[in-house]
């Protein structure tokens, strides 16, 4: 019985020992009381001496030993993703032994189950760090960096988008739109499959991407997982969902917030946004849903024998007023306009809430408890990626342009591909060069489909499709099944 505890046991070991490091290293070392200390502040520090990538980042952690800290413990928190299905399972474990119901038991379980949410792991990570912080800055410092530091306007705006695109008025306008397609292939689930997996991410491009993964998510759920599919089709259908939505939200230079946070600073407009990757994405988005549908033809036609007329069996939701339908796209019109104002965004909401209870009739109850997990969950990414510049921009500063790409890629799978973009517009060399700019945001996007914390929408289809996964979904499955759409996408980015 022991060996279930160990998974706690060494999340708290760790918790403790990290805050120990901080509290040591607080002691011990002599640094800068700056916080959080400027990337023209290092490279400040560092004119003249001429230090190699790794000079660099020895030396900012002498500077300021927080940064390694900081570091540490993000790294921690990427590998409990990779665990987080093994404490659902011992919850589930100790909850089936609790014959007595023994609230210790009990409790134990709802901690395990706790552990087990990925929404919730970089938030319990960020407890130790803002200790750590405060020990060593102290607790002015939290609030300096929370109010003059990092911003949440990201996180709000995601909390608002996902819960009016989850409403019944957007998905029944966002179904129709897609049956209308889907009825081109007669209907079935393959054609369903295919038309979501497309048009969606399309839609991405002018409703924000969080929407349209709300979206595309909830219509999977009701077309295709829940005739359930095998394991392998669920988790290729997954990564490709998040690999299309991050790279078709690119035709646009407002809706994908990697390319948001440059597109002022890199004098991004439509046009060239699309020319440098809208283009180029739509091949890659036709082209890795056109091969996993073959890959898995043989599995469609069995599901379709099992349900011959999907449409009829999910009718019935009723008629909904278009003017109700129009009032909600507007809403979502207002949220996108006014995304860098949280104040509009938060008061549209409030009307828009108070709408939904004056048309209850053609209303579901708004459901607010995922939006808020997700938005916890980016909340707390936020708050550790503000901490992370220390090493990602000389790491960036250091390549050249398909090394750019690549390293774009792989740091997305580790960060939000948002913060990528953001550290690479600090780079001076990157603001007047085109070939860099569509090295970095080509790379950012094409990885953002390999990890869960990859692309902010991510948590948000997983939060939705999670219950389709038994044990919730496995970080290393969903890479496994992303590789494929990911690389396709890549090829696309440099061939032409």
């Amino acid at each position: 019985m022991r060996s279930k505890f160990f998974p706690i046991i060494l999340a708290v070991s760790c918790f403790f020992f990290l805050i120990l490091l901080g509290g040591i290293a607080h002691t011990t070392a002599h640094f800068t009381i700056n916080f959080p200390i400027s990337l023209q502040e290092y490279q400040a520090l560092e004119a003249g001496k001429n230090l190699s990538l790794g000079g660099i980042l020895k030396h900012r952690i002498r500077v300021s030993p927080f940064n390694l800290v900081a570091t540490v413990l993000f790294l921690c928190a990427i590998i409990h993703t990779f665990f987080a299905s093994q404490f659902i399972v011992l919850s589930k474990k100790i909850a089936d032994s609790n014959a007595k119901n023994s609230p210790g038991k009990h409790f134990l379980a709802t901690v395990c189950h706790f552990f087990g949410e990925v929404e919730a792991v970089f938030g319990l990570w960020a407890i130790p760090l803002l200790i750590c912080m405060a020990i060593f800055f102290g607790w002015h410092a939290l609030g300096h960096y929370f109010n003059d530091v990092v911003s949440f306007t990201e996180p709000i705006f995601v909390v608002i988008i996902m819960a009016i695109s989850a409403t019944r008025p957007v998905l029944s306008f966002a179904e129709s739109i897609l049956r209308r397609i889907a009825s081109l292939g007669k209907g079935t689930i393959a054609a369903w499959w295919i038309s979501i997996l497309t048009f969606a991410p399309f839609m991405g491009s002018f409703i924000t991407e969080p929407a349209a993964m709300t979206i595309g998510a909830m219509l999977l759920a009701k077309q295709f997982y829940d005739l359930r599919p095998s394991k392998k089709l669920c988790y290729a259908t997954l990564g490709l969902l998040f690999v299309n939505i991050s790279v078709g939200g690119t035709l646009t230079h407002f809706a994908a917030p990697p390319i948001l946070m440059v597109a002022h600073k890199w004098h991004l407009t439509i046009g060239r946004v699309f020319m440098l990757l809208g283009s180029h994405a739509i091949v890659g988005v036709i082209a890795s849903t056109l091969i996993y549908y073959l890959i898995f033809r043989k599995e469609f036609s069995e599901l379709q024998s099992k349900c011959e007329d999907v449409d009829k069996k999910r009718d019935g939701d009723g008629t909904i007023p278009v003017v109700i339908t129009i009032t909600h796209c507007l809403f979502l019109a207002w949220t996108v306009l006014n995304l860098h104002t949280p104040v509009l965004v938060i008061a549209g909401f409030l009307f828009f809430l108070a709408f939904v209870k004056a048309t209850k009739t053609y209303q579901d109850d708004v459901s607010l408890k995922s939006p808020i997990l997700v938005g916890f969950f980016l909340a707390s990414l936020v708050t550790f990626g503000g901490l992370q510049e220390w090493w990602i921009s000389p790491v960036l500063r250091s390549l050249k342009e398909f090394q750019l790409f690549v390293g774009s890629a792989i740091l997305t799978a580790f960060n939000d591909n948002a913060a990528i973009t953001y550290l690479s517009s600090l780079v001076a060399e990157f603001s007047t060069n085109p070939s860099m700019q569509k090295a970095v945001l080509s790379g950012a996007v094409t990885g953002g489909g390999l990890t869960v914390i990859a692309n902010a929408p991510n948590p948000a289809g997983q939060n939705v499709l999670s219950k389709y996964f038994i044990g919730g979904i496995s970080p290393l499955y969903l890479l496994l099944g992303a590789i494929i759409p990911t690389l396709l996408v890549a090829l696309c980015f440099n061939c032409w």
